[in-house]
């Protein structure tokens, strides 16, 4: 007589979404929990939100002005973090993980069951910037500023180089349907 095994709760499955600036990131993660959260408790964890804004400074190699760092993995408290990411954790059934940082850190990327990268070409990455910042009431002028002095920077050196830990590198230029549906797929495929 064959021995029915109970079945046992489903491990929390984590997905990291990192990418440069206006890639993207915030729109896959969006439409992954929106098509997930149909069948799992899915939830989305924004690292922006964990961004302690006013720790560092930093001065444009060219141009010589400061500015408060915003770029720089420093600024992400890990610590909080972490503590509420395990509190999300054990109440969800999908964890979505999104932002710049998302694949930066080793002992996060060793929770992540897929990493995804989406990339853009860094022109169509300002033009979102700077509508998007814009319409917070910056001008174009300081948007573009802070893009040239130190953003693009930032990205070349913290954010470009995790590309190579990513299971998947999605075009963030594109209708994100097609390949929304092949990454539930296999979320869907590693879950069950």
């Amino acid at each position: 007589m064959k021995h029915i095994r109970e079945q046992e709760p489903m491990k929390t499955y984590v997905i990291g979404i990192s990418g440069g600036t206006c890639s993207g990131k915030t729109t896959l993660a969006s439409k992954l929990a929106e098509i997930l959260s149909e069948k799992y408790k899915t939830s989305v964890i924004n690292m922006d939100n964990y961004f302690q804004w006013d720790l560092l400074k930093t001065v444009a190699p060219f141009t010589g002005i400061e500015y408060v760092e915003h770029n720089h993995p420093d600024i992400v408290d890990m610590d909080k973090f972490y503590a509420d990411f395990s509190d999300i954790a054990n109440s969800a059934d999908i964890v979505i993980i999104e932002g710049v940082f998302a694949l930066y850190f080793a002992p996060l990327r060793e929770k992540l069951g897929l990493k995804i990268f989406v990339d853009l070409k860094s022109d169509e990455r300002l033009c979102r910037r700077i509508k998007r910042h814009m319409a917070r009431g910056q001008t174009l002028d300081e948007v573009a500023a802070r893009y040239l002095d130190t953003v693009r920077y930032r990205h070349d050196e913290f954010v470009e180089p995790t590309r190579w830990y990513a299971d998947v590198v999605v075009n963030g230029n594109l209708d994100a349907n097609m390949g929304t549906s092949v990454i539930v797929s296999h979320i869907e495929a590693q879950i069950l």
